[in-house]
């Protein structure tokens, strides 16, 4: 499985970004594709959103409700992350990953079995 994200750069506070998280390799069946981030500061990942393939549900963080939008194409074997309003704080590395087989409904992090590269955002104030 290979997970490829694009769409990262710096805007400024207010403006708006889309990320995109190619896929590929999947044993197609039930799975997720989520987005998690990564602040300079934090040593820690944090979700963001994520949608399962099976009937479309969505989970966002309550830190980007209301200005995120997650959507996919499965046709292109992509993941789109429309990010709205954007805040400094928003400010780190964004992965993708995926969970096959899904159970349980947000996927606890240390369940997602598969990572891209990452790319950055920067939000500057």
């Amino acid at each position: 499985v290979q997970l490829v994200e694009s769409g990262g750069g710096v805007v400024q506070a207010g403006g708006s970004l889309r990320l995109s998280c190619v896929a590929s390799g999947f044993v197609f069946g039930n799975y997720a594709i989520g987005w998690f981030r990564q602040a300079p500061e934090k040593g820690r990942r944090e979700g963001v959103s994520s949608i399962r393939n099976t009937d479309g549900k969505t989970w966002y963080a309550d830190s980007v409700k209301d200005r995120f939008i997650i959507s996919s194409d499965n046709a292109k074997n992509t993941v789109y992350l429309e990010m709205n309003s954007l805040k400094p704080e928003d400010t780190g590395v964004y992965y993708c990953a995926t969970k096959e087989y899904v159970v349980s409904w947000p996927v606890p992090l240390w369940q997602w079995d598969y990572w891209g590269q990452g790319t950055q955002v920067t939000v500057s104030s």
